[in-house]
């Protein structure tokens, strides 16, 4: 009787190590790992190895679990401060932009397959919003250094929009199973819609502050910390999607508040979320590509992939576009964040609610979906960084590589213990000074332990400790990290050369025979100004025939700006994506042209008539 489950827990192993250890050639290829997980999945499918795995059900149970801790997850590691710098542009996507490309992508199927309306808004909710195992991985793993603001909208919109498409699709689900005895579909919506996310938004704030204050206030084994929390996810989980509220928006909310108001064991936490996000991600892909069957796909392949490239150049981008108008994002970063659409899990995973509903068209749905999801990740998962890199949003880093470890402390202690590794060219080896607040309390060389008098100046190869406040870490980052080798890329991406934020404008606009309005200001209070929001690095703002670019960002005051003597005017002249305030000004200008057009024939008329005057007296 042992044999049915020993051999399941040896495929399933297998598949896990399987799937980790050919992570490493996705590394080296640049493959998206996830689809490296999708793709094992179908290699030892029904259609590949033969393993048969049929039981819809049971994988929509699995990856909703995997969804929920993955959500958790990805709002334990979103900072108060990411959240509110991107909040209104990242919500207005994860809500308008959601609601947006179910429409469109509704309408499209509708008139290209003749489907119903409620059949298409179905298909359209299933692959409406971006997977966020995917952006997540690709943005905080893959290396991609983008600006902050694109970043931090980019990663709370794919944190925050699964909720939306999955009401949606249940919705949707729902309507198209109750037939035509539903009646007032648009209040059903709305209802339905006040519910889930009502109660899944509450609930989870709420649930966030019982998690932070169970691990503030228990004292258990550290060990324990990450168990009761996971617990305490989970149980949130359920018992709001039991009472009709939105469980993968409560866990999310959750995440965010106990990963920003947690004191104990943080770092130990934030490693076991690691590593479980991990095993629910490669889990959640192996199941739902040992679901699918690729021979069942050539019926409808053309459908899928003209139905895919309509979400990826035309409705994406279009739903981006309206949703950031009113944020003043540059052309080039409304373009990054349409293309940072993927698809992923999520659809597969929302695609399997019409099978297990008995909706006719349910498998044919997940076939589509799954193709969807396959060109997506293969077209714009394997183009993000050199897409980033033709728009110009890959920032250099700040500082170089720092190898660092940071170590528990008991109880709530207010300051963190900090092992620095010191790299061979690091500030501190060039004499650098390290501060008194940050003075190390214990230096290891060469095996031996020693005080900082005992020691002496700090060597290469020396580990040092040192405890301090949270705050101030990333002032020892930078001396302790490695020096960054200044590569032609940054120069030009920085400027020629640089200027403190206090200079003043009327000095620089001098050099250049610039004229500005008003010449008083310094540097930093132009340009934000101009940029209207809060600074970021990579910010760019042409003046006359230079370009000031945002160096160092420091408490939303500008320290040092770069000046590009030669700007690259092809930079800014994506020919689509303008924001609100470019539309405005272009309609002024249209609007001045015409008048001076008009003024023009007015002028040209009276001297017309006064000289048919003359000619006649």
């Amino acid at each position: 009787m042992l044999d049915i489950p020993l051999a399941l827990i040896l495929i399933s192993s297998g598949l896990l190590v399987l799937a980790v250890l050919t992570s490493l050639i996705a590394f080296r290829i640049g493959a998206p790992l996830l689809l490296l997980f999708l793709g094992i999945g179908l290699l030892v499918g029904e259609d590949g190895l033969g393993l048969d795995f049929d039981n819809a059900p049971i994988a929509y149970f699995i990856g909703a679990i995997a969804l929920a801790v993955i959500l958790f997850d990805s709002g334990f590691n979103t900072r108060f401060e990411t959240a509110t710098r991107a909040a209104w542009p990242s919500l207005t996507l994860a809500t308008v932009g959601v609601l947006l490309t179910t429409g469109l992508v509704g309408a499209a199927v509708h008139y290209l397959s003749g489907l119903s309306w409620l059949a298409s808004l179905l298909l359209g909710a299933i692959v409406s919003s971006t997977d966020a195992a995917a952006v997540f991985f690709l943005l905080r793993v893959g290396g991609i250094n983008i600006r902050d603001r694109v970043r931090a909208t980019l990663e709370v919109e794919s944190g925050s929009n699964d909720p939306m498409a999955v009401f949606l699709t249940a919705t949707f689900v729902d309507m198209i199973v109750a037939g035509p005895e539903i009646g007032a579909p648009v209040m059903t919506f709305l209802q339905a819609f006040a519910l889930q996310i009502g109660l899944g938004a509450a609930l989870g704030v709420a649930g966030g502050y019982v998690i932070a204050r169970s691990v503030n206030q228990l004292k258990l084994e550290p060990g324990l910390y990450p168990v009761i929390v996971l617990g305490l996810a989970l149980l949130l989980f359920s018992i709001v999607s039991l009472i009709g509220g939105s469980g993968f928006l409560a866990v999310y909310l959750a995440g965010m508040i106990a990963g920003n108001l947690g004191r104990q064991g943080m770092p130990l936490l934030r490693r076991f979320n690691d590593g479980l996000t991990w095993l629910a991600q490669i889990g959640m892909f192996l199941i739902l590509g040992l679901l699918a069957t690729p021979s069942d796909f050539g019926r409808i392949a053309l459908y899928g992939v003209v139905v895919a490239l309509f979400l990826i150049f035309i409705a994406r981008p279009l739903a981006v576009w309206l949703c950031l108008l009113p944020f003043r994002f540059s052309r080039e970063e409304t373009a990054f964040i349409s293309w940072v659409g993927l698809r992923g899990a999520v659809s597969i995973l929302l695609a399997i609610l019409p099978m297990t509903a008995g909706i006719p068209a349910g498998q044919a749905f997940f076939n589509v979906a799954f193709i969807i999801v396959l060109i997506s990740m293969v077209v714009q998962g394997w183009t993000i960084r050199p897409v980033a890199r033709w728009l110009g949003l890959v920032v250099p880093p700040e500082i170089g590589p720092v190898e660092k470890v940071e170590l528990e402390l008991p109880g709530q202690a207010t300051h963190e213990l900090v092992v620095y590794h010191i790299a061979r060219d690091s500030p501190v080896t060039r004499g650098e000074r390290i501060p008194r607040w940050a003075r190390p309390s214990l230096i290891v060389r060469d095996g031996q332990s020693m005080k900082l008098q005992e020691a002496g100046p700090l060597q290469v190869g020396d580990f040092v400790y040192i405890f301090a406040a949270p705050r101030y870490i990333s002032l020892l980052d930078r001396l302790f990290a490695e020096t960054i080798a200044l590569e032609a890329d940054d120069r030009d991406y920085f400027g020629d050369f640089s200027l403190g934020g206090e200079a003043k404008l009327a000095d620089v606009a001098r050099e250049y025979g610039i004229e500005p309005e008003d010449g008083d200001q310094s540097l930093s209070d132009f340009l934000l100004a101009e940029i209207g929001g809060e600074p970021h690095r990579g910010d760019r703002v042409i003046l006359g025939p230079v370009e000031l670019i945002v160096r160092d960002v420091e408490d939303d005051r500008i320290r040092s700006v770069g000046l590009n003597l030669v700007p690259d005017e092809t930079r800014s002249r994506l020919p689509l994506f303008q924001n609100l305030d470019e539309i405005i000004t272009a309609v002024r200008r249209r609007i001045r042209v015409m008048r001076k057009r008009r003024a023009r024939k007015r002028v040209a008329g009276r001297r017309k008539t006064g000289k048919t005057a003359d000619q006649a007296d």
